[in-house]
C-alpha cells in the first residue's frame, strides 16, 4: 500500500480509533510507526485513500508530549473526498500516511505572556492543540480562549474543555453561540462587546485565531478598534480564497505553456490556473489544493492574474514569478513555464 501513497506523505500511521465529536466532526486517533515530532498548532497532509494523486491538509489536533495519540479532527463536508474517506471509511487498524508537519502557526514560535486564542467552528483544532501545550508548559502566562460556534450542540472537544477548566484554573474559557445560547454561553456572533469583556487589558494580548475567512476578517476589524496591532495578530487559514472565486465563462483568456511541451488554449476569467491546466491535461502536480503544501508551484512568465495565498513560497520565488496554481485566479492572458 505504501507504494501507492502520495509522495509527500511518507509517515506511516495506524488508526487506533475514530471518535465522534459532534454530528459531523470526528477525531481520528493515530499511532505513529516512527518518531513523529511536531509543534502545537501545526498541520500535515494526509494521503487520501492512500493514492498518489490526492492529499488534503488537516490540523494535528493533538499536543506534542501530552497527547497519547497523534490526532486529526475532521469535519465531514458534503462531497469532500478527504473528509468523507476519513470519517466514513477509515477504521481501526487501517494504515494512513501523513506528510511531515507543516506551518508556522504555533505558540512555540509566536511567543507572548498574554494569549488570546480565538476559534471559529472547526478552527478550534489548532487552538485546542496550543491551549493544552501552553497550560502545561507555560503555566505562568495569561490564556484567554474564545470559541465561537453556531449552536451549543456544535462544541468540539466538549468534555475536554470542561476537564481543562477543572485542572487549570488559570484558563479563562468563553464560548459564544450564534443561536440557542444556553447558560454558560455568550449570546450572538463575535463582537466588540464580547471581546472587550474577556479581560480588562485585552489590548495587551497577542491574538492567534483560526476559523472561516469572514470570521477572522471580522475579528481583525474588531481588534484594530480595540488597539491590538497587526504584529500581534496571527491567523491560520485552511482553504484558499480562490475556491470561492466566480468564473465568468463569457470572458475567455489565452493560457500559453512554454515548457515542457508548447501548448496554447483558452480558459474562462476567474478559473484557477490549476483547474485550467488540469482541464487540458497539462503536466502539473497538485496535492492539498488549498494553498498550503506548495506542490503546484508554477512559474508565470507573464500575464494578468490574482493570487490569494503564497503558502510556502519564499519572497525570492515570488519575485521570480512563482505562484501556487491552486490559488492563482486568471484575469487576462497568461504564459507559464511548467519545467522549472
Amino acid at each position: 500500500m505504501s507504494s501507492n501513497r502520495n509522495p509527500l506523505c511518507y509517515n506511516e500511521m495506524q488508526v487506533h480509533s475514530v471518535i465522534k465529536e459532534t454530528d459531523d466532526v470526528y477525531t481520528i486517533e493515530l499511532i505513529a510507526q516512527d518518531f513523529y515530532p511536531y509543534e502545537p498548532g501545526q498541520y500535515a497532509l494526509v494521503s487520501i485513500k492512500n493514492t498518489p494523486d490526492i492529499a488534503r491538509a488537516y490540523t494535528l489536533s493533538s499536543s506534542p508530549g501530552l497527547s497519547r495519540f497523534i490526532t486529526l479532527t475532521v469535519r465531514r463536508i458534503k462531497d469532500g473526498v478527504g473528509s468523507n474517506w476519513l470519517t466514513s471509511e477509515v477504521k481501526e487498524g487501517d494504515q494512513i500516511w501523513l506528510s511531515d508537519p507543516m506551518g508556522e502557526f504555533t505558540c512555540t514560535k509566536i511567543v507572548s505572556d498574554n494569549y488570546l486564542l480565538v476559534a471559529g467552528g472547526c478552527g478550534v483544532t489548532p487552538i485546542m492543540s496550543m491551549t493544552r501545550w501552553l497550560l502545561k508548559n507555560r503555566p505562568e502566562i495569561n490564556i484567554v480562549v474564545l470559541y465561537s460556534i453556531h449552536a451549543p450542540k456544535d462544541v468540539i472537544f466538549k468534555r475536554e474543555w470542561a476537564l481543562l477548566q477543572e485542572q487549570f484554573p488559570q484558563l479563562k474559557l468563553f464560548m459564544n453561540a450564534s443561536v440557542g445560547a444556553e447558560p454558560g454561553f455568550l449570546s450572538g456572533r463575535i463582537s466588540h462587546e464580547i471581546l472587550t469583556g474577556l479581560a480588562p487589558n485585552i489590548a495587551d494580548y497577542t491574538v492567534l485565531t483560526c476559523g472561516p475567512e469572514s470570521y477572522m476578517n471580522d475579528l481583525r476589524a474588531i481588534t484594530e478598534i480595540i488597539g491590538i496591532p497587526a504584529e500581534r495578530f496571527f491567523w491560520e487559514q485552511f482553504h484558499s480564497s480562490a475556491e470561492n472565486c466566480l468564473i465568468d465563462n463569457s470572458k475567455q483568456v489565452t493560457l500559453t505553456i512554454t515548457n515542457p511541451v508548447p501548448q496554447t488554449f483558452s480558459a474562462p476569467v476567474g478559473m484557477t490556473l490549476l483547474a485550467a491546466l488540469e482541464e487540458h491535461k497539462a503536466p502539473i502536480i497538485a496535492a492539498c489544493r488549498s494553498g498550503i503544501c506548495g506542490s503546484c508551484k508554477t512559474l508565470v512568465v507573464s500575464g494578468d492574474y490574482d493570487t490569494k495565498t503564497s503558502g510556502p513560497l519564499t519572497e525570492e520565488e515570488i519575485k521570480q514569478g512563482y505562484v501556487l496554481a491552486c490559488s492563482c485566479q486568471l484575469k487576462g492572458n497568461i504564459t507559464v513555464d511548467l519545467l522549472p
